[in-house]
């Protein structure tokens, strides 16, 4: 379980750096996308709708991690006015076998939600864990999600990251 923790403790910034929506940028490749505007606490409830609706997406039995959005900066922006909602959160499937059956669902029905899937396919690993990367360009929410079928137990692994928000004029950017 440390081995994981610690996993998922180097995961999440690398999630952050990679997941800058391939379609959501603006005319700059590099650029992260525009959120608008809101709070922080408005962004993360907004982040966990979307979370939700994913784990609707999934369609079969099974536990979630007890993981809750937080906020990160936007790089090269006032970090007191701009930032970014993170959420990982993993799921594991009630019997293993619904593990393939789950991510198939999410390759078939994230894009009947407005979600384009960016990346798709076996990762690099010894594992050869299948990464499936999408954008939701109305939502400005990017996830990437990894099958981790040799892991015991078995999981999906989900990493969703928000586009960039500036706060409302007169506050700041409250961290959690």
């Amino acid at each position: 379980m440390k081995t994981k923790l610690i996993t998922l403790a180097l995961a999440v910034p690398l999630a952050l750096t990679t997941l800058t929506g391939c379609s959501m940028t603006d005319k700059d490749s590099d650029a992260i996308p525009s959120a608008g505007t809101s709070t922080s606490r408005d962004a993360s409830d907004a982040m966990e709708k979307v979370s939700s609706g994913i784990y609707d997406l999934i369609g079969v039995k099974g536990k979630t991690s007890n993981s809750r959005p937080g906020v990160t900066d936007c790089s090269g922006k006032d970090t007191k006015t701009y930032f970014r909602i993170f959420h990982p959160w993993s799921f594991y499937p009630t019997s293993s076998s619904d593990l393939d059956t789950a991510m198939e669902r999410l390759k078939t029905e994230l894009p009947k939600q407005g979600w384009e899937i960016v990346e798709y396919g076996p990762d690099t690993s010894k594992n050869k864990n299948i990464n499936l990367t999408a954008d939701n360009d109305k939502k400005k929410v990017s996830v990437k999600i990894i099958k981790m079928a040799k892991d015991d137990p078995p999981m999906l692994s989900l990493d969703l990251v928000s586009g960039c928000y500036k706060v409302p004029d007169g506050e700041k950017v409250e961290r959690f």
